[in-house]
């Protein structure tokens, strides 16, 4: 085989694997039922969250049992140690049923007051349970360790100087949609204790 035939082969076999390779990893990307992606989160992820353009939440049980105690996006608070923490979104979950609840799910649209502009993000809390009479806090800050879930730091809230408003839902499996509310003043994130 002269030397352009074996070069075509092979350049030719590569294009093919790139193709392959591409289809099997778009293939294992969730989507959320809006066809939007997602990231399945667990403990310590810390990747990027994307805008999705409607909610993908399809919990219709009335069930009560599931509140949102508490939610901030400044001016945290480390509810075990009481110290001033960077600022987050942090919502402080509490579930006064007399079961188990998981199947987690959070939806939350940000929403600059001055200029209008908003962003979505929804993402699955696939690692998180929360036992009868059980309150916990979770947070979306990309840090490692429980209860840390991956944020956008391109979103609204890091970018914009503006006040930014939070409109909250948390789901879970056999309860009724939590919902809740947090705002950041003027200014940026990132402040400890500011």
């Amino acid at each position: 085989m002269n030397r352009k035939a074996l070069i075509a082969i092979i350049v030719v076999a590569a294009a093919i694997a790139a193709v392959i390779v591409g289809v099997n990893i778009a293939a294992q990307v969730p989507t959320a039922s809006n066809g939007s992606p997602t990231q399945t989160a667990s403990p310590g992820t810390a990747s990027s969250l994307l805008p999705v353009q409607t909610n993908p939440i399809q919990n219709t049980s009335t069930l009560p049992g599931l509140s949102i105690e508490n939610a901030l996006a400044e001016n945290n608070v480390d509810p075990s140690t009481k110290q001033a923490i960077g600022d987050r979104l942090q919502i402080t979950l509490k579930n006064s049923s007399t079961k188990t609840l998981n199947g987690f799910e959070v939806f939350y649209t940000m929403t600059d007051a001055t200029t209008h502009a908003s962003e979505s993000y929804y993402l699955p809390l696939t690692d998180l349970t929360l036992p009868a009479g059980a309150t916990t806090t979770i947070y979306f800050d990309n840090e490692k360790g429980p209860h840390h879930y991956a944020e956008n730091r391109y979103s609204i809230y890091r970018s914009s100087t503006n006040k930014v408003d939070f409109a909250i839902q948390v789901s879970a499996k056999d309860a009724a949609i939590a919902k809740g509310s947090a705002t950041k003043g003027a200014g940026t994130g990132e402040v400890v204790g500011g």
